[in-house]
């Protein structure tokens, strides 16, 4: 950590790999990936004390500094303080390499107390977008390929939710679909098999069974298709309309009301929601739901409990293509004994000034928010 803290303030990034070589590169993503491998798609974080505590965190997308500030303002990971971060490590900050690796250097150190999820931007479609490709690139040279192909590997390891103690649910975007099937008589067998059925037009909340059978090693989710839970989990949005919907909007996922986000906490006994993937770029062309001033918004409250969006870049995004910033403050959640159902909110402003970076995409012709991509051109890879 304070080597990297050091080299954004002293060094060209073409630089880094003298402080940060190859092989050592190398070898903690190859390490951290066949840890994160054997996590199932939705880690039980269940082996919590009567001393413990979860930190659970939001976006954080290159704002190394900022990321800093936030592991010694809720203290380091230890046997009784465990992380959640929630996704989107990289693109549009000017660090997003350093950020994803120390967030993967805490789970090689302490895998049962760290639990990095994946967000909409850990795949080959966002990263080539928004920088993070350009940045490895930058700043390895020759090597970069490797290395931007060896963080791709990784991306498609990272657990896609969490669930903490008995009552709270976490993921980068939100809830996700049943997938229907339609019983299908397979040629010259009696036997019968479960086919997905591309015409049906319902759409259900799906199970924890159905979230962990997904194929989550998939570069860029589906937007159509058979697997497309991984995709409704990284990239859905909340609403304050009732019912659960195509999010048109983003071209991919859901989104969903109050009244989906009470049946989701119901049916699986829960009392609160934690997501993120809406920044205050977002935010502002969604004025029927709260704002990010303070790094979180309350945007649901139900019979049965509560869905909270959680961010935590303050000042976002580092780059701007207008002058006017939004100046919205970061923030972490605390949960802790004997429930860890009451969120406690810590919010925090930008670490200033910031070391004098370049962007690595071309943010004045790049759209702020993720709703304008065009993600029909979203090629899935495997």
């Amino acid at each position: 950590m304070s080597v990297f803290d050091w080299a954004s303030r002293n060094l060209k990034p073409t630089q880094l790999p003298d402080v940060f070589p190859v092989e050592v590169f190398d070898s903690l993503v190859i390490c951290a990936s066949q840890i994160l491998q054997k996590e199932a798609n939705c880690v039980t974080i269940d082996n919590l004390a009567s001393e413990s505590t979860v930190v659970v965190v939001g976006d954080l997308h290159g704002q190394l500094h900022d990321l800093l500030f936030l592991l010694r303002d809720a203290g380091l990971p230890s046997e009784n303080r465990f992380f959640v971060f929630n996704g989107n490590y990289v693109d549009r900050g000017a660090w997003g390499f350093e950020t994803f690796l120390i967030v993967l250097a805490w789970k090689v150190f302490m895998p049962k107390r760290v639990y990095p999820l994946r967000g909409n931007h850990e795949s080959k479609y966002c990263t080539s977008i928004y920088g993070f490709e350009k940045e490895v690139l930058t700043k390895y040279s020759d090597r970069g390929k490797h290395m931007y192909r060896r963080c791709l590997g990784c991306f498609k390891s990272l657990p896609l939710a969490s669930l903490i103690g008995k009552h709270v649910y976490t993921a980068h975007g939100g809830v996700f679909r049943h997938i229907p099937v339609i019983p299908r008589k397979s040629k010259g067998m009696k036997s019968r098999r479960m086919a997905f059925n591309p015409e049906s037009n319902s759409l259900s909340l799906g199970s924890f069974e159905e979230l962990n059978k997904a194929r989550r090693s998939v570069l860029d989710p589906s937007w159509e298709g058979s697997n497309l839970i991984p995709g409704d989990v990284m990239w859905s949005d909340p609403s304050r309309t009732p019912g659960l919907s195509f999010n048109i909007e983003r071209g991919i996922g859901l989104t969903w009301g109050p009244d989906c986000t009470d049946n989701f906490l119901k049916k699986f006994q829960l009392k609160l929601i934690i997501r993120s993937h809406e920044g205050p770029d977002a935010r502002k062309k969604r004025p029927s739901l709260g704002g990010m001033d303070e790094g979180y918004t309350v945007d649901h409250i139900v019979e049965s409990g509560k869905l909270i969006t959680l961010f935590s870049a303050p000042d976002y995004p580092q780059f701007q293509g207008t002058e006017e910033r939004y100046k919205n403050k970061g923030a972490y959640i605390i949960l802790e004994p004997p429930n860890f159902d009451d969120p406690v909110f810590r919010s925090f402003e930008a670490i200033t000034p910031r070391p004098k970076a370049d962007p690595f995409y071309n943010f004045e012709d790049v759209t702020d928010a993720d709703e304008e991509l065009g993600l029909a051109s979203m090629v899935t890879s495997s």
